[in-house]
């Protein structure tokens, strides 16, 4: 295991990132860290027929056998349940989740107030959807480098919940410092950090926003 990494301005500044893929290649993304924990406090959420976007593994993780029927959303995966962009009406039906997971997704949505009014029309009444997006974050250099178009804040997200979803039913979160935004910018790993100093929250500076809404 990596020790703790010692960032100084300087270097964040002049040097290439320790990772072109947030951290994937040295480990555990940072933003990952709390996404886990954020999916974890809710796991009882996720239960009856679950949709996850990209694929099932935070569904498998954290539902388990409290799932009766796992669905996958994905933009292009042929292999996937429902393809296509979560912005376009009718992609998904309605009244059909329990829960609906979409980590680190609405970035990639140019419409994403549509997906939003999608989002709550597929979910059954008490149906819970649990959303996580990007604040301070890189712009992805991979393949979906070209359709990362949105960095959100607690405000801001909570504004595009609540035109759907009863204001009294949303819940949103911020998870991250400077310290955290540092090693994600960086491109450092949740194994290279203190995990310590990653408890901290300033909401200024946070690197993931989590949202909990029930419909």
């Amino acid at each position: 295991m990596r020790g703790h990494l010692t960032l100084h301005v300087g270097q964040i500044a002049s040097e290439r990132p320790l990772s072109s893929l947030s951290g994937f290649d040295r480990g555990t993304p940072i933003d990952r860290y709390y996404i886990e924990r954020f999916l974890g406090a809710h796991s009882s959420d996720v239960r009856g027929r679950v949709l996850e976007a990209g694929d099932d593994s935070y569904s498998r993780k954290f539902g388990g056998d409290r799932i009766t029927r796992q669905d996958v959303l994905h933009i292009d995966d042929p292999a996937a349940t429902f393809v296509g962009d979560l912005g376009t009406p009718g992609l998904l039906p309605s009244g059909a989740f329990d829960c609906i997971i979409l980590t680190q997704v609405l970035q990639y949505v140019f419409d994403v107030p549509a997906a939003v009014k999608q989002i709550r029309d597929a979910l059954r009444p008490n149906g819970v959807a649990l959303i996580t997006v990007p604040g301070v974050a890189p712009i992805s250099r991979d393949q979906w480098r070209d359709s990362f178009y949105w960095r959100f804040t607690e405000p801001s997200l909570t504004r595009l919940l609540t035109r759907e979803f009863n204001p009294a039913n949303v819940t949103v979160a911020p998870f991250g410092n400077v310290y955290a935004a540092s090693l994600f910018l960086h491109g450092a790993a949740v194994e290279e950090a203190d995990r310590k100093k990653l408890q901290a929250v300033d909401p200024a500076l946070a690197i993931v926003i989590t949202a909990r809404a029930v419909a």
